[in-house]
Formats: structure tokens, C-alpha cells, sequence
């Protein structure tokens, strides 16, 4: 009886599959039918935007007409057109919807749903995302809480399968994923390919662990993003030869230059912590054009605000001397190509209707903005509703054990230390010495004739107890102390501080308010921002998030000491990242990125 259930189980569910086939089938072939037909002229479409200067990236020209829309699909251009529905471009620069090439929402402080709201009416409309912030804080609940998220916005966000998780064997990470795990996630539709892949040593050495990822990768026939800041001649060579097609982190025009005869794609990154573009848009030709990618890697509110997302990118590459419509090519069809998003990138038939109506090709306003044949910003204005995906599953993520003020004592032999150097508007940092001042334990003594402040690293997933503590020279800070749970990439505290009491103080209130950023003075806190997703993400609207960070800044420079050029969160989100040279702390003790090994504090 239980072998005939079965059988007519089987048999039931092959003919349901077969029933949902057809119909899918008839479905698509009446939209494609209903497409033609409106191209064709005998019926009327959903859409006509009359008289644009439409921008042609196949052809690197501008032409006049009307763009006809089916069905969110871009079927004819040129015109006279009929549709339900006109809309007068009144001479508006029509260009396909920007798509930003990489970048970590996280890195945003707000949530996807947020972020898109900021960054459509300015024009993007496909974003390209690596959240190994939050996986690596929370793992695949982190990556499904992003993907939940996503859908409760206009923005087109596709994610890639962060790689490095975590980022190196040498800290504590919340989580780590194994190429088992990044396969079956790459088997959404939603994962483009592999986020970028940071751990260039293990590549260069051909570990298991590290090939078994690439390969993953290879199976699934997706790009992998690369990340190998300084990796030059015979080393780079290799690294392509893996199959890693891009890089956000090339800094001198040789590099550049080099990365491209490998035939990577080359990012030109204008983010808040980095601002590459300026100096490497001329390296853009003619020739080279169809190999570049515009990208913000990380992109705070306020930058957001002030300067605004990819069309701040088009207005620094025009202003550079590049052609408008080569500009927008970056922006458009390269990205599409590169991640082989087939139905994007262009304004042709069969393109997904995403499109922006520029004012001019200057200053790159956006007047109006389409995806998918469906206006979602006017005059910078969100149209679409709003609502927030529940965060639950990722918002307990503050787990110290073992702490105290003691664990931030040093207990050092001798007044010759090493330092870690921080480089003005850069995430590289140099390795430095110094004579310090000792009190009768080998604990630094802060002294503000030097520059020189303590910072530690305090590992907030597992409770180990683990705390790592080091030097930081430049950062400026006179008293008091300041914390933050965003710490490139394992994210955990990191904390600097002229004396113990406060920084410890600072740890706990992180602790406290389940993470975001915190500023002590004289034992009292003094500015908090909480973020409850993660420790990485506020709740809260962006406009709240910008006015809570500018009070936060301009109190850490007024009060604390913080100097001027140096960017108070962002500089130390990168202090704890072991691929970024030359010298970082991690949770675990002072790291050498140069010899990938630790090294001891003392000279």
C-alpha cells in the first residue's frame, strides 16, 4: 500500500510540474508575442518618454527621439510612438539606469531598504552589493536578512557570495562559510558570483580551503571579485590566472595599467574612505574604455547627501575631461557585460526599461527615474512605498566575555614600540617606532605631545575573552576614548582611548546598546549611536543616521582632540583589517600584512 501511495505521489507531482511548465511557457510567450506586436506598431504600449537626447552606449553617440515601453521592457526607440501612457522628456538626457559595481550597503550604516531609498532618485538602479560585513558578523542568516531586505525596495540589488568569511585564519570572525555553503548559495538567482577575494597569500599559495572556494565559483560560472591592493608582476599574474576578474584597488596608473594587460576590469572607487577616481580617470582611452567600472566600495549618508552616489562619478570623470557618454558607458553597459546581467545597461530594444532623465550631462541631475518602466524618483524624491524587513534574526550581536579594564593593560618590556601610522584620507597605515612613556606595570601612558594613543581590539562573537592592543599614531585624540563594532571584516570592538578607564567604559556601553559607535570623556558617555542589525546597520532613517554622525564627529574633534583630516569612524573601521598593508591589530595581537604573520609590539 505504502509503495503505491509513493508511485502515485511521484506521478502526481511529475504532472503538476508539467502543468506549472506549460503554463510558464504560455505566459512568456505571450509577453514576448505582446512585445512585438507593440514594436511592430499594431498595438499600443504602456509607455512612451517623448523627445529625449537618448544616450547610445553601443554607438558612443546621442541621438533624438521617443523610447517605447511593454511591459517594463524597452521594445523600440526612435518613434512616433503610441502607449497608454506619454511622458514629455522636454529634452532631458535619457541614459540607461546606473549601476554601481561594488559596494558594502553595511559600510552605509542604514539598511537595504534605506539605502535604496537614498541612492534611486539620484539614478542608480541596479546595485551590485558584497555584504560580507554582515555575514561576517552573522553568517547565512546575515546574507538571507540582506536578500529580505532587498525586496522591500525599487533598487535592483544583486548580491555577490562574500568569499572571505572570515577574511583570514588570524582573528575571530562571527562566522565562517565553507565552499560547500557558497555553493548552494550561488544557486540563487539572486548571488551574481563571489564576492571579492581578499585572501591573496592563500591564493598565491594554493591552499585547499582556498582553491576549493575558487572552484565553487568556476562550477557555478560565476565572476569573482578580486581585492589585492599592492599585488603586482608575476604575483598579479597568478591571481588572474584563478579566474578573478576585477579589482577596486589598483592606486597608481602603473597599476592600472597592469591590471588591465592581465585583462581584469579596473574599478575606479569615489567612496567616503577612498577617493581613487581623481587620480586614475586618466588612464581611461579610447582604447581601454570597455574595461572600467565605477564603484563606491563604502558610501556613508552623508557623502550621499552632500555629493550624491554614481552621478557624482559621472560629474568627476567629465570634469577629468571624459566624454559624457564614455563616462556613462562605466556606469552602464561595462557593469552589465561584466556581471552578465544580459538585460540591463543600455536604452535598446530588449532592455529592461531603466532608465534616468539627466537635466544635462554635467552636473548629472536626475529629473526623473524608471525601473523597469515604472517612475520611482522625481526631482530626488522616492516615490515607492516604504517598509523595513524585520531584523531580529541578526540583532543580538554584542558577546563579550571575560572583559575588563585589566585586559587593557600593555605590560611592556621596553619603551620602544612599534606603531601603526595612520595615512591621511587612506586605509593603508604604515609601520612606525617610538620611545613611549611606561608607569610601573610596562603600561603606556598616554602623552599628547606624541600623538600617540592606545587601541585595542576586543572580539565580540564568541566571548573568548580575547582582547589585541596596540599604538595608533595620528589619529589625535587628546581624551577620553571612542568604540565602534565595525571593523573591517571580522568586526569586532575596536576602541581608542588616552586611558584605560574610559576605553573600558566605552566597551561596555557598546556592549550595552547591542553595537554601533560610542564616545567617552571623564567617565561619562558623551555621544552614542546605536546599531541594532548587526552592529552595523542603525534602524532608523538615513537623515537620522547623518545628523547623529555629524553631531558624533563634530563632538570627537571639538572635545576629544580627533584631528581635522582624519575621518573618526572610517579610520578606525580599518584598523583591524589584515589584507589592507602594512600593519593592522586584530583581536589576537599585532599583525604584520606585509610578512602576513603577527609580530610583537616591542622594537
Amino acid at each position: 500500500m505504502e509503495e503505491w501511495e509513493t508511485t502515485w505521489t511521484c506521478k502526481y507531482d511529475i504532472i503538476r510540474e508539467m502543468k506549472w511548465r506549460r503554463k510558464s511557457m504560455e505566459l512568456e510567450r505571450s509577453r514576448l508575442k505582446r512585445r512585438i506586436d507593440v514594436a511592430m506598431g499594431r498595438i499600443p504600449g504602456n509607455l512612451v518618454i517623448t523627445g529625449c537626447h537618448i544616450i547610445d552606449v553601443y554607438t558612443q553617440t546621442i541621438y533624438e527621439g521617443d523610447i517605447l515601453i511593454a511591459d517594463g521592457v524597452i521594445v523600440a526607440t526612435g518613434g512616433p510612438f503610441t502607449a497608454s501612457q506619454v511622458i514629455h522628456g522636454d529634452g532631458l538626457y535619457a541614459a540607461p539606469g546606473l549601476i554601481e559595481s561594488h559596494i558594502h550597503i553595511e559600510s552605509s550604516y542604514v539598511s537595504p531598504e534605506e539605502f535604496g531609498r537614498l541612492i534611486v532618485p539620484l539614478g542608480t538602479t541596479t546595485a551590485v552589493c558584497d555584504p560580507h560585513e554582515i555575514v561576517n558578523v552573522a553568517g547565512l542568516p546575515g546574507l538571507q536578512y540582506m536578500k529580505d531586505a532587498a525586496a522591500h525596495t525599487a533598487l535592483d540589488i544583486r548580491y555577490m557570495m562574500p568569499s572571505c568569511v572570515p577574511a583570514t585564519p588570524f582573528d575571530h570572525s562571527g562566522a565562517a562559510i565553507t565552499e560547500k555553503e557558497m555553493e548552494q548559495a550561488m544557486a540563487d538567482d539572486a548571488i551574481l558570483g563571489v564576492g571579492e577575494f581578499m585572501n591573496v597569500p592563500g591564493v598565491l599559495r594554493g591552499e585547499d580551503t582556498v582553491l576549493d572556494e575558487l572552484i565553487a565559483a568556476h562550477k557555478a560560472h560565476r565572476p569573482i571579485d578580486g581585492h589585492a591592493p599592492g599585488v603586482s608582476g608575476r604575483e598579479l599574474q597568478a591571481y588572474t590566472a584563478a579566474q578573478v576578474l576585477t579589482d577596486h584597488e589598483c592606486d597608481t596608473p602603473e597599476a592600472v595599467q597592469e591590471h588591465l594587460r592581465n585583462g581584469m576590469y579596473v574599478m575606479l572607487r569615489n567612496g567616503s574612505a577612498c577617493h581613487d577616481l581623481p587620480r586614475l580617470v586618466s588612464t581611461v582611452t579610447a582604447q581601454t574604455l570597455r574595461r572600467f567600472l565605477l564603484c563606491s566600495d563604502d558610501l556613508h549618508p552623508k557623502t550621499i547627501f552632500e555629493k550624491g552616489h554614481l552621478n557624482e562619478h559621472l560629474r568627476l570623470c567629465v570634469a577629468a575631461g571624459i566624454d559624457a557618454v564614455s563616462a556613462i558607458t562605466m556606469a552602464t553597459l561595462n557593469p552589465a557585460e561584466c556581471y552578465g546581467l544580459t538585460d540591463r545597461g543600455a536604452i535598446g530594444p530588449g532592455k529592461k526599461a531603466d532608465i534616468v532623465l539627466f537635466e544635462d550631462l554635467h552636473s548629472f541631475k536626475a529629473a526623473r527615474v524608471f525601473i523597469s518602466g515604472k517612475e520611482v524618483g522625481h526631482d530626488g524624491v522616492y516615490l515607492p512605498p516604504f517598509t523595513r524587513e524585520d531584523y531580529s534574526a541578526v540583532g543580538s550581536s554584542v558577546h563579550i566575555g571575560d572583559f575588563s579594564e585589566k585586559k587593557l593593560v600593555m605590560h611592556l618590556t621596553s619603551p620602544r614600540v612599534k606603531t601603526i601610522d595612520i595615512i591621511p584620507e587612506s586605509v593603508v597605515t604604515n609601520m612606525g617606532t617610538a620611545t613611549v612613556t611606561c608607569d610601573g606595570q610596562g603600561d603606556f601612558v598616554f602623552d599628547e605631545r606624541q600623538d600617540i594613543a592606545k587601541v585595542a581590539v576586543v572580539e565580540r562573537h564568541h566571548d573568548t575573552g580575547c582582547v589585541g592592543l596596540g599604538l595608533l599614531r595620528g589619529y589625535g585624540i587628546r581624551r577620553g576614548a571612542i568604540a565602534v563594532t565595525i571593523a573591517h571584516d571580522s568586526h569586532n570592538i575596536i576602541v581608542v582611548g588616552t586611558n584605560n578607564k574610559d576605553m573600558a567604559i566605552a566597551v561596555e556601553a557598546i556592549r550595552n546598546q547591542s553595537g554601533g559607535m560610542i564616545s567617552v570623556v571623564d567617565g561619562r558617555v558623551q555621544d552614542a549611536i546605536a546599531l541594532p542589525i548587526a552592529g552595523l546597520m542603525s534602524d532608523k532613517p538615513a537623515q537620522w543616521v547623518d545628523e547623529k554622525m555629524k553631531a558624533f564627529y563634530k563632538h570627537a574633534h571639538a572635545e576629544l582632540g580627533v584631528n581635522e583630516d582624519v575621518d573618526v569612524i572610517m579610520t578606525l573601521c580599518f584598523m583591524s583589517l589584515p589584507v589592507i598593508p602594512h600593519i593592522k591589530l586584530l583581536d589576537t595581537g599585532l599583525f604584520d600584512v606585509d610578512a602576513f604573520t603577527f609580530t610583537p609590539i616591542q622594537v
